[in-house]
């Protein structure tokens, strides 16, 4: 019981998008975030002999996952969760989400210092400031926004 009412609050971001985005970025944000998770499904079929060091794999990884959330931010969609936290933070506080994303995205990954070695947790802060990053300088006001 307790992990549903987790995963009920985890998403409440997400559910309530409908209200504070409209229904037009909420279905967006629903549809990308299923086409997200079929595609990270056919990943280890189509690569499974593929080796990468996680080094480079995190950081690469993190710049085409910032560019592909760039342009789902930019086309009125989302993938959920801090993403829509973030969004709804800019448009109402005027603090960029890229930032504000990766504060929130900073927290979590300094929980995992309590389960995770520190090499691992420090590899991934250093992707979550380089997705975040992209979104913070590319990400503002006014610039483009495709329909």
């Amino acid at each position: 019981m307790r992990l549903v009412g987790a995963a009920q609050q985890a998403h409440r971001p997400s559910a309530s998008a409908s209200g504070k985005k409209g229904w037009r970025f909420t279905l967006r944000t629903m549809f990308s975030i299923v086409l997200v998770s079929l595609l990270a499904g056919l990943h280890p079929l189509a690569f499974s002999e593929l080796r990468i060091e996680p080094v480079y794999g995190v950081l690469t990884g993190d710049i085409l996952a910032g560019i592909g959330l760039l342009i789902l931010v930019r086309h009125g969609s989302s993938l959920g969760g801090f993403s829509v936290v973030a969004l709804i933070t800019q448009e109402r506080l005027g603090w960029r989400a890229g930032y504000v994303m990766m504060a929130l995205d900073a927290c979590v990954v300094a929980a995992a210092l309590l389960v995770v070695p520190a090499l691992n947790v420090l590899i991934s802060a250093a992707g979550v400031v380089v997705l975040n990053l992209v979104l913070a300088f590319n990400h503002r006001p006014g610039r483009y926004l495709g329909s």
